[in-house]
């Protein structure tokens, strides 16, 4: 585990929110190895989808970059010691997503007969 302070450079988020996932950084870098970045990443968007509903995305590692498009108020991007961790949830609800994708293969279905 990592024992540094967490480290926020920018968020949107509540401060509860902010408090809550940076609770579950800790949490999750206690249950995986440092180096097991997807681990993390997936324990983090598993309870925070559980929590707050579909559609986060979290992104853990050590140089990353990004450009994101997130719901207001979905956002933080903060740091553990030389860990980092990128959570948002998606600009769009999970059953429009779902529902945007299967009218793509339809349509796929439709031009292949």
């Amino acid at each position: 585990m990592l024992e540094g302070k967490a480290v926020v450079r920018e968020t949107d988020m509540p401060e509860a929110m902010q408090s809550h996932v940076m609770e579950l950084a800790y949490k999750a870098l206690d249950l995986h190895e440092v180096s097991d970045c997807q681990s993390i990443a997936n324990y983090i968007k598993q309870k925070f989808d559980e929590e707050y509903g579909p559609a986060w995305n979290c992104v853990v590692g050590k140089d990353f970059g990004s450009c994101i498009t997130h719901l207001c108020g979905s956002f933080i991007f903060f740091h553990v010691e030389m860990m980092e961790f990128l959570i948002f949830k998606d600009g769009k609800d999970f059953n429009e997503t779902m529902d945007e994708a299967i009218g793509v293969l339809q349509k796929a279905n439709r031009s292949n007969s």
